[in-house]
């Protein structure tokens, strides 16, 4: 435990004594956002990534130290672990190096190898691999046994090749240089299958294509890997053969003479049978890793941008799911979000029922004092969107579109079912598209991210580990905004940190039968939410009407007293100190510092006295499409619109610009300079001002820029072999656009 405490101190830089602490946190139950908030005196005030950087390594670790104690029981029972072999396990840093050492004593299915050792042709293997100047035919000729099918010199060499090449393939320091030499040099190769060109068109970048696999970005490695699984690519993954070869035979052909001519062969064999596949699926599984970590992290940073982005607030809502044959539902929404009413119209062709339309929208917003409408970007919005703009409606009711990718998973998933029993996966459609105005982190986390469309490859990724990674961004933002106890959902509430499914099903059936509580610590008398759950999810709960004022706030309640006391020092009342500004400038925060308490706590507890329960979400803003482009064919070359970023890529982002059909403003086109991280210019749901400079209506594609001079010359970008400037080109042909060809392209 020290060691790995030690090392991961080392590897990140902090303090041990912080680490410690982090780890002793995390065993007892902490969660990231408690551990990074509220504990950041025995931290060092380790933010959230460092934070679950730490919990990440600590599991790999333990899980390294389990296999290092299966692999010594392992040897132990089979009578082979001495005192060396045994020092050199402990000290394996890798898993790698640990099944390395483990190989030669790994239980085999029959081998090559082994099958030869039954004929007893192990003496002859042994002979040959020292390389001495012998009569190797005499030699080999003394072991043909015809009992045990050894009928020829011929036979015997074979199997004594069989065992050496076995001996080179289990050698510690062989591996490591090929695993090396793979990993450095090795190159990935796409061929298409023969006969599958028409069907696999979209991997047609692939069809023969090669590239240093060290270079190979994540999505291009997803994409190719995809186009094997659908078995329309074969790949290939491989340093040059030759140079493999030649450098084990250095390693392992030290003679001269029919001996050592045997060993060459044996370490050809061995190179091409064992090291090559055994390699190659190391580098498959390590590259594949490397990839999901970076398709991930993507996913992630998009999730994290959309979940924060800014909420419309508590208002009267008309959401409207737009369509055509079908109609449009309408609801309209409380201040809480609470269903009032549900309606259909029919604006839009073929039905074409204005005027009745109009008149229906009219009548549901002076009934309920609609202050905002919201519609869904889907099927028929630009055409509902121009039928509601039209009808005369108060210029106080902003009028505003919503991305409703995910809101059809909702409408038929357990949730929404539970949740309006009642109505048609239509109307809870429609609800979801107006919640998701009013405040989208509260009703995204109902969805499965997966489902809410800014992702990349990431139903190609490793789905344990997409689902960790989400759910970190997921419980994170949650808790950096906090949650409103009395009105939050079960879905936002079991994202609290110490809550979980259970607990928050248990605060709002407590909730539904006793009515709203009234201060925090009241939670407590939730079945099974004990003093621990407490103790994580108390500072992350917001009780808007409470009467002490910190309940509204993120200061936690262990530091209620400390808030208390500056009051009672400044003789006056906390909800004083909370409004008066020249009171809170009076505190002297080192006259609080106590052995538990210090400053990083104390300097927290008056930014939330400054702005109690503030939002870290920025102030909504209006945001409106190009009135007159509603489809692909209003669309001109260089046309400049305003759009919304729906998704970022390691190659660029896309865009929404009101066609239904969003394009793509590739890598080379985000900036007048050269960009490496997409991510570093634009974010999801950021305003933006594109120019039109392809449109292929026929394959749905879309090409956009965001330079000042989008058809004059590419960005300047540091020089590299030509080889390295394929490396962003490609792209992924599955999902939504291929990466621009011609001068598109960098």
């Amino acid at each position: 435990m020290k060691d790995n405490i030690n090392r991961i101190a080392s590897e990140f830089g902090l303090k041990t004594s912080h680490v410690v602490s982090v780890v002793k946190l995390l065993d007892e139950g902490a969660t990231v956002p408690f551990i990074s908030r509220y504990r950041k005196e025995i931290t060092g005030s380790m933010d959230e990534v460092a934070v679950a950087s730490v919990r990440d390594r600590i599991i790999q670790l333990r899980d390294l130290d389990k296999r290092r104690e299966a692999i010594l029981k392992s040897i132990e029972k089979q009578e082979k672990l001495t005192p060396e072999l045994e020092a050199q396990i402990e000290k394996a840093e890798t898993l790698a190096e640990l099944e390395d050492i483990y190989l030669p004593y790994k239980p085999k299915r029959k081998t090559r190898a082994s099958m030869a050792r039954e004929k007893g042709l192990e003496p002859l293997a042994k002979l040959v691999y020292e390389q001495k100047i012998i009569d190797l035919n005499a030699e080999a000729a003394r072991f043909i046994n015809t009992e045990k099918e050894v009928t020829s010199i011929d036979d015997a060499l074979n199997g004594a090749r069989d065992i050496i090449a076995e001996w080179i393939n289990e050698n510690q320091e062989s591996r490591k240089v090929m695993r090396k030499l793979f990993e450095s040099e090795a190159s990935i190769a796409s061929k298409v299958i023969k006969g599958k060109e028409q069907e696999g068109q979209k991997f047609k970048d692939y069809f023969d294509w090669a590239e240093p696999i060290r270079k190979t970005p994540s999505h291009r490695l997803l994409a190719m890997r995809r186009g094997e699984k659908e078995m329309f690519l074969t790949l290939d993954i491989a340093p040059d053969e030759d140079h493999a070869i030649s450098m084990l035979e250095r390693r392992f052909v030290h003679g001269v003479g029919s001996a050592a001519d045997q060993v060459k062969l044996a370490v050809s064999d061995a190179y091409k049978r064992l090291l090559k596949p055994s390699m190659e699926t190391e580098i498959r599984l390590l590259s594949k890793a490397n990839a999901d970590e970076e398709a991930i992290k993507v996913f992630s940073e998009n999730l994290r941008q959309l979940l924060l982005t800014a909420p419309l607030g508590q208002k009267r809502v008309l959401a409207i799911d737009p369509g055509f044959r079908t109609g449009c539902k309408v609801v309209v929404l409380d201040e809480q979000g609470k269903l009032l009413v549900n309606d259909t119209i029919y604006p839009n062709e073929p039905q074409k029922k204005v005027a009745a339309s109009a008149q229906s929208i009219k009548h549901l917003c002076e009934a309920y004092d609609v202050e905002a409408i919201a519609i869904g970007n889907g099927t028929a919005s630009r055409e509902t969107e121009s039928f509601v703009k039209g009808i005369g409606l108060s210029k106080a009711v902003q009028l505003l579109m919503v991305n409703e990718s995910g809101a059809s998973v909702y409408s038929a998933s357990e949730v929404a079912r539970e949740e309006f029993p009642d109505y048609d996966v239509t109307v809870r459609g429609a609800v979801s598209i107006g919640r998701r105005l009013m405040d989208p982190l509260a009703e995204l986390v109902k969805i499965d991210p997966k489902s809410i469309g800014v992702g990349q490859y990431q139903h190609d990724v490793d789905q344990s580990s997409l689902k960790k990674g989400l759910d970190d961004i997921v419980m994170s933002c949650v808790n950096s905004v906090g949650v409103e106890l009395n009105t939050a959902s079960k879905e936002l509430l079991s994202y609290v940190s110490g809550l979980g499914p259970q607990l928050a099903k248990g605060i709002v059936d407590y909730r539904n039968e006793n009515g709203p509580f009234k201060d925090r610590k009241s939670i407590t008398n939730v079945a099974r939410l004990g003093e621990k759950a407490f103790e994580q999810a108390a500072g992350f709960l917001r009780i808007r009407d409470a009467e002490n004022p910190l309940d509204r706030s993120a200061v936690h309640p262990e530091s209620y007293a400390i808030v208390a006391k500056m009051a009672r020092d400044l003789n006056c009342s906390i909800q004083d100190l909370v409004r008066d500004s020249s009171l809170r400038s009076r505190v002297n925060l080192k006259e609080y510092v106590s052995e538990t308490v210090g400053l990083p706590t104390l300097n927290d507890i008056m930014k939330e006295l400054d702005k109690p329960g503030r939002d870290p979400r920025q102030a909504f803003e209006v945001f409106q499409f190009q009135e007159g482009v509603n489809t692909m064919s209003d669309l001109q070359i260089g046309m400049k619109l305003p759009g919304l970023v729906t998704n970022v890529t390691n190659f660029g982002a896309f865009v929404d610009i009101g066609v239904h059909q969003d394009g793509l403003v590739h890598i080379s086109h985000l900036s007048d300079s050269f960009v490496k991280d997409p991510a570093a210019l634009v974010s999801v749901q950021q305003k933006v001002q594109v120019t039109v400079v392809e449109v292929d209506i026929n394959r749905k594609r879309i090409a956009l820029s965001m330079k000042s001079d989008p058809f004059g010359k590419q960005p300047t970008r540091p020089t590299r072999s030509k080889k390295s400037d394929n490396s962003n080109q490609g792209g992924d042909l599955q999902e939504k656009l291929q990466i621009l060809k011609g001068r598109f392209n960098n």
